[in-house]
C-alpha cells in the first residue's frame, strides 16, 4: 500500500487554493458566529410571553368556548412550519403552533385559577364558574 501524501496548496493563475480533506477544518467557518439558535430562543421566549396574556384575556371574555380557535391556529402554524424552508422561520412557526395548542390546556387551567379567585371573574359569565357536581362531592 502506498503511504498517503498530505495535500499541498495548489497555485492556479496566481491564487493559492487549499485542498482540504473532510477531517480538516475550514478556518474561515471557524471564525463565524452562528446566531440561529439565539434568534430562535429569543423568539420562543417572546411567543410564550405573548400567549400568556392572550389566554387570560380569551378566558375572561369568551370562557373555554374559544379552545377551537387555538386548535385551528396551532394546526395551521405547525403545518406552515413544515412547508417553510427558512431555518429560522420554520422553527419559530412550529413553536408558535405548539404554544397555541398548549394554550388549549392553559385556558381550562385559567378557568380553575379564576374559580380559586387568583384572577378576576367576568361578571357577565358568573354562572360558568359555579362548581361542577363532581367537585361538590
Amino acid at each position: 500500500m502506498k503511504k498517503a501524501v498530505p495535500l499541498q496548496p495548489r497555485i492556479i493563475s496566481g491564487k493559492n487554493i487549499h485542498c482540504h480533506t473532510p477531517y480538516q477544518k475550514n478556518l474561515k467557518e471557524e471564525k463565524q458566529m452562528n446566531f440561529t439558535g439565539l434568534i430562535i430562543a429569543v423568539a420562543t421566549f417572546i411567543i410564550i410571553g405573548v400567549f400568556h396574556p392572550i389566554v387570560i384575556k380569551a378566558e375572561y371574555y369568551f370562557g373555554t368556548r374559544c379552545w377551537w380557535v387555538f386548535a385551528l391556529l396551532g394546526i395551521a402554524l405547525i403545518a406552515a412550519s413544515l412547508f417553510v424552508a427558512d431555518s429560522i422561520l420554520s422553527p419559530v412557526l412550529g413553536v408558535a403552533g405548539c404554544s397555541s395548542l398548549w394554550s388549549i390546556l392553559e385556558i381550562y387551567e385559567q378557568r380553575e385559577r379564576v374559580r380559586k379567585g387568583w384572577f378576576p371573574m367576568n361578571p357577565k359569565r358568573k354562572d360558568e364558574y359555579t362548581p361542577d357536581a363532581s367537585e361538590k362531592e
